[in-house]
């Protein structure tokens, strides 16, 4: 079992796909990979589920062999839960698991779980530890700097999660109440990196929608890796654009041709996992970026959200 410093050794700068519910399945988590994606992570899994082995769940944690350094991501908010779902993950044999404190949205707060924690560090650092304790895989965090701008505990919080044995560290450099609101705030993320008690890779996150942004913030902040969530979106080739500048190549912008191409193979990808009428519904939230660099784009991208077959997509997307 290799440690996280080990998987990430193979990267001069490692760029990791941010976990994003209904967006990063296997199909979404592949294009990525072969537009130099370096580290991937399931969408969430919820804890309780997989206690209750529900089917949809466990699919979730599905991934190809090509798909590594893969980790799974797991949300909760009890240790038996938490643990369980550790285990159960740890048993499709990913490279490392990784526990969400860091999702803002309601449903899941409600809950007690994601960033609901950050009003209770105690307890977030007592059921990371209970995690850590439970698995043989590394494991690792994703959270945000606090629950509010009154409260961003995020360098405390990461030395204590250290202390309890994550391996790395992922921050979104917003807070729960920003929601994904306002501008992230990177100074802390780099407090965190700069801290001399942390040992631990810390990768930033939040507001990295360009490669130049990618590669300034690493300068400034000095973090281990960047994340990258939304701006990948139907703009898988971010991830090939952050290593090109950082080469000094020139940047590739897709032609429509291979705009198409990619959308067609990313339709046919999740057709096989998920039949075709899924991979077509599915799609069309994603259409808005892979072609947003196209000018007049708009008439064909209203005739996609009826189109009901691949075929038929295929067709407007050519014609």
């Amino acid at each position: 079992m290799l440690t996280i410093k080990e998987l990430l050794k193979p990267f001069e700068f490692p760029v990791y796909l941010a976990p994003m519910e209904g967006v990063t399945d296997g199909a979404f988590r592949r294009i990525c990979k072969q537009y130099g994606a370096d580290v991937l992570i399931s969408e969430f899994v919820s804890s309780d589920a997989l206690s209750r082995a529900v089917e949809k769940s466990i699919r979730k944690m599905d991934f190809a062999e090509e798909e590594r350094p893969y980790g799974v991501q797991i949300f909760g908010s009890t240790e038996a839960a938490l643990v369980s779902a550790a285990q159960f993950a740890a048993e499709s044999h990913p490279d490392f698991i990784d526990i969400n404190w860091g999702c803002p949205v309601k449903k899941i707060v409600s809950k007690g779980a994601g960033s609901a924690i950050l009003q209770d560090i105690p307890k977030m650092v007592a059921l990371t530890a209970a995690v850590v304790k439970a698995v043989a895989l590394p494991v690792t965090v994703k959270t945000r700097l606090g629950w509010e701008s009154s409260n961003k505990p995020i360098v405390e919080v990461a030395e204590r999660l250290q202390d309890v044995g994550i391996q790395a560290i992922a921050i979104h450099g917003r807070t729960r109440a920003q929601q994904y609101g306002g501008e992230a705030d990177w100074t802390l993320i780099g407090e965190v990196k700069n801290n001399p008690r942390m040992t631990i890779p810390v990768i930033g996150n939040g507001d990295i929608n360009s490669a130049e942004r990618a590669v300034a913030f690493q300068k400034r902040y000095g973090v281990d890796a960047v994340m990258i969530g939304r701006a990948a979106i139907g703009n898988p080739w971010i991830f090939q654009q952050i290593k090109d500048l950082r080469a000094g190549r020139p940047l590739h912008e897709p032609t429509y041709e291979e705009r198409v191409e990619l959308v067609l193979q990313h339709l046919r990808e999740n057709e096989r996992t998920k039949g075709e009428r899924v991979a077509v519904l599915e799609m069309r939230t994603q259409y808005a970026g892979y072609f947003r660099a196209v000018p007049h784009f708009k008439p064909r991208r209203i005739q996609l959200m009826s189109a009901t077959t691949i075929e038929e997509c295929e067709q407007i997307l050519r014609g």
